[in-house]
């Protein structure tokens, strides 16, 4: 049985003959590229995959940990969507975050901004882009735990002990992550994650993003003094 995400039909399951034959596992690996031919006597029914290579970047994922975890948490994330639910604007996220994962800056941050699109597409999306209680868009540095909304620093000033940090990088897109900002903006969507789909679904988040977010924060603190 193989998983794929497409972008007309969403996460999508189906059986591929031979699919452990030696022609067949380098091609399902996590990371490739595929087309897929789905065929089925009735809608309902989970059908059989034909399968043809695209571009398989899975050999080339192995080489880093950052990559490695980075596939494993993603899959993680698709997996909560209903099956043949079409997100199109996930399936082609996914797509630019696997072509980056060798860069550990760039991969934090596009994997952030893709559980923000994920928790969007289930019905708990964040507000980022004005406060909550003036409507400024200035100066945003907090977000609600309660309403996922944007605080700015004058409103949010009494509450701030309750407050999350909202890294500047997602509400200023001149801005880019830097390690503090990247470990705050992680906090933060594992709050709501926890908080909208994992804690009421009774699971915990999977152990893969813990292992990208680690290993995208070494490799960020290692470029940063050649960088300076």
């Amino acid at each position: 049985m193989a998983e794929v995400m497409t972008r007309s039909h969403g996460r999508h399951l189906g059986m591929v003959r031979s699919g452990r034959s030696r022609m067949m596992q380098p091609v399902l690996q996590p990371g490739n590229d595929v087309e897929v031919t789905w065929r089925a006597r009735l809608e309902e029914h989970m059908g059989e995959f034909r399968i043809e290579p695209v571009r398989l970047r899975a050999a080339q994922l192995m080489e880093s940990a950052t990559a490695v975890y980075g596939v494993q948490a993603m899959a993680a994330l698709l997996r909560l969507l209903p099956e043949r639910d079409p997100h199109p604007y996930l399936h082609d996220a996914l797509s630019v975050i696997l072509e980056h994962l060798d860069n550990p800056a760039d991969a934090g941050e596009l994997f952030v901004r893709f559980e923000i699109a994920v928790l969007n597409d289930l019905g708990f999306g964040l507000d980022l882009n004005e406060c909550a209680a003036t409507g400024t868009r200035s100066d945003l540095v907090y977000v609600s735990p309660k309403s996922g909304r944007a605080v700015s620093r004058d409103a949010g000033a009494p509450y701030a002990d309750r407050m999350l940090a909202l890294p500047a990088f997602l509400s200023d897109c001149a801005r880019a992550a830097d390690h503090d900002s990247l470990l705050a903006a992680f906090r933060m969507t594992a709050h709501f994650l926890n908080r909208h789909v994992y804690e009421p679904r009774g699971i915990v988040l999977p152990a893969a993003r813990d292992g990208f977010i680690q290993s995208a924060l070494k490799a960020l603190r290692q470029q940063t003094p050649a960088a300076q």
